[in-house]
Formats: C-alpha cells, sequence, structure tokens
C-alpha cells in the first residue's frame, strides 16, 4: 500500500484543535502524510483543499455541535465535485446517536471520545482501503 494521505482540519468555528493536532501527529507517526489545515474550515473550503492535496481521506475533529449542521453540505460539495474521499470524524463531543446519524448520512467511520490510537490508525487505513 503507497502511503495514506489524509487531511485534518476543524469545521465551522470550532476553535478546540487540540485533539486534531494530536490525531495528526498520530497519524504522522504511524507513517501516514498528515495535511494539517487547521481550524475555521468551510465545507466547500475543505473540499478545496482535499482536491489540492490529493487526499486519500478527510479526517474532522469535532468538539461542538456543529458538525451535524456541516456535514450534509461537505458531503454534498464532495459528491458534486465527483469525489468518493471518505470522510472521518473525531471528537469529544460525539454522542451514539451522533455516531449513527453521521454514518447514515455517508461517514465512512466515526471515533468517539474513547477511541484508542490503535483503533484510530487502523480505521483510517480500513476506510482508505475500502474506498
Amino acid at each position: 500500500m503507497t502511503k495514506i494521505k489524509a487531511l485534518i482540519g476543524v469545521l465551522g468555528m470550532d476553535q478546540h484543535e487540540v485533539g486534531a493536532i494530536a490525531v495528526s501527529r498520530l497519524l504522522r507517526d504511524a507513517g501516514m502524510e498528515v495535511i494539517y489545515i487547521g481550524r475555521f474550515n468551510t465545507p466547500a473550503g475543505i473540499v478545496k483543499a482535499g482536491i489540492e492535496e490529493a487526499a486519500d481521506v478527510i479526517g474532522l475533529s469535532c468538539h461542538s455541535w456543529e458538525y451535524l449542521h456541516f456535514m450534509p453540505e461537505l458531503l454534498d460539495t464532495l459528491r458534486a465535485k465527483g469525489l468518493e474521499t471518505p470522510i472521518v470524524v473525531g471528537g469529544s463531543v460525539i454522542t451514539p446517536g451522533d455516531s449513527k446519524k453521521l454514518k447514515a448520512m455517508g461517514v465512512a467511520a466515526v471515533f468517539g471520545p474513547s477511541a484508542t490510537h490503535q483503533e484510530i490508525i487502523e480505521g483510517i487505513q480500513q476506510v482508505v482501503t475500502a474506498a
């Protein structure tokens, strides 16, 4: 398998980027190439960065309610561009119910607050392999 390229960022007005930075380092240390785009991203900006960077997977760190609001637009924008880049979401506020909603929308994997490092790494490897 070639090196996985992961685009990691925070969506909307969520300012909590510590988790995104930690996961970026985790994935880098696991041998993935990581592009970290920071906070305050719109769905269109995330898709644009994903295209420009030829990302294999887009990872979003979520620590506020906004992921449920923005996810349909993000997924629709990806589809409109003809892309099938898998989206993975992780964060401290994701409930089991929200996890089900996100997967029903088309999110490839959801990592809640109890996800281990190994679960995150293997989960991303699996969604990229399946894409």
